[in-house]
């Protein structure tokens, strides 16, 4: 049994299982989940059921899954309209801003193909409809109504989720749509610190000059010397555990192993030492001990400082080219 393994089996976590929110499923679920599922419920939304169902219920690896086909919202309406677009991955509870999309060459994306109405919830009612009053690991790609519905489980909840993690727009794509400049202030108010982002992105190129004069003289292909632009990002946040007296034991080992998963060692060393700090128990010194092995590797012991830099160099390059 590895570290991991032994911190979800152990009591208060059996007690309290980690529940694990994903709203915007579209067909699957996070890779990163895949070594804690057996431990978790997990709770997935999706109102396009093109692109999800299915693939996520055949052989889903949690403890308890609960699937729900409506729109979520951060209102009490029991039914709103649904904006079902040419791609499942771009529908939305908001109209897009197709004036504004126009610019950008992916426009077509976010054509309406009919409007819905569909039954709606509120996170806070599904909760409650599970017997559940908080959420440990969030997620969501809700097409810019990220930021609403995470506040939407007020306070007392939010400010107790260990890691959030958000896709908000950067260009105007949707009408009223909460984009990324809202929710780093907002999150900045809020006990947690950006542990990963990557901007994602399309080209501008507006539609009518797409169709009547690129696109003819590349069958249909995006011309190799169009610069992609930033139009959107993957944002994700980790609780700094502050202040202290709002978590207790099973925040620590939740947050050690949530830190260890996204390979935040520096953090989960620094969670760990608390721990000890803390608690006193004996799991943290162990935990502190395995995640200064995973920062200091036999390479930092052995390398020169210019080797060191030559590699910090060619990651950072690396990961330039991979975005």
């Amino acid at each position: 049994m590895n570290t991991l393994e032994r911190i979800l089996e152990r009591p208060e976590i059996r007690a309290k299982p980690p529940v694990l929110v994903d709203i915007g499923a579209s067909g699957q679920l996070p890779e990163i989940w895949k070594r804690i599922a057996p431990y978790c419920i997990c709770i997935a939304f999706d109102a396009d059921e093109r692109e999800f169902g299915a693939r996520v219920s055949a052989k889903h690896p949690f403890h308890t899954l609960h699937l729900h086909r409506n729109i979520v919202s951060d209102k009490k309406d029991p039914e709103l309209d649904f904006y079902l677009t040419s791609s499942p991955y771009c529908s939305s509870s908001l109209p897009p801003d197709n004036a504004k999309l126009s610019a950008w060459i992916f426009a077509d994306l976010f054509d309406v193909q009919s409007r819905v109405k569909l039954p709606a919830n509120t996170l806070g009612a599904i909760l409650s409809e599970h017997q559940l009053s908080y959420v440990d690991w969030y997620k969501t790609d809700s097409q810019g109504t990220d930021l609403r519905l995470f506040l939407s489980l007020g306070s007392s909840i939010v400010e107790r989720v260990l890691t959030a993690s958000f896709e908000p727009g950067i260009i105007d794509a949707y009408q009223g749509e909460d984009k990324l400049h809202a929710l780093i202030a907002k999150m900045d108010q809020l006990p947690f610190w950006m542990h990963d982002i990557e901007v994602r992105g399309t080209q501008r190129l507006s539609r009518k000059l797409w169709e009547e004069k690129v696109r003819p003289l590349t069958g249909g292909s995006i011309p190799i010397g169009l610069k992609t632009s930033p139009g959107w990002a993957e944002v994700s946040y980790l609780n700094t555990l502050l202040p202290t007296e709002r978590f207790d034991r099973r925040d620590y080992l939740l947050t050690w192993v949530f830190s260890s998963l996204h390979e935040q060692h520096g953090f989960a060393l620094e969670v760990a030492t608390r721990g000890v700090e803390r608690f006193g128990d004996a799991i943290f010194r162990e935990l502190a001990q395995e995640s200064l092995d995973r920062t200091v590797g036999v390479l930092d012991r052995l390398l020169p400082r210019t080797a060191k830099k030559v590699i910090f160099y060619v990651r950072a390059k690396t990961a330039r080219f991979r975005r």
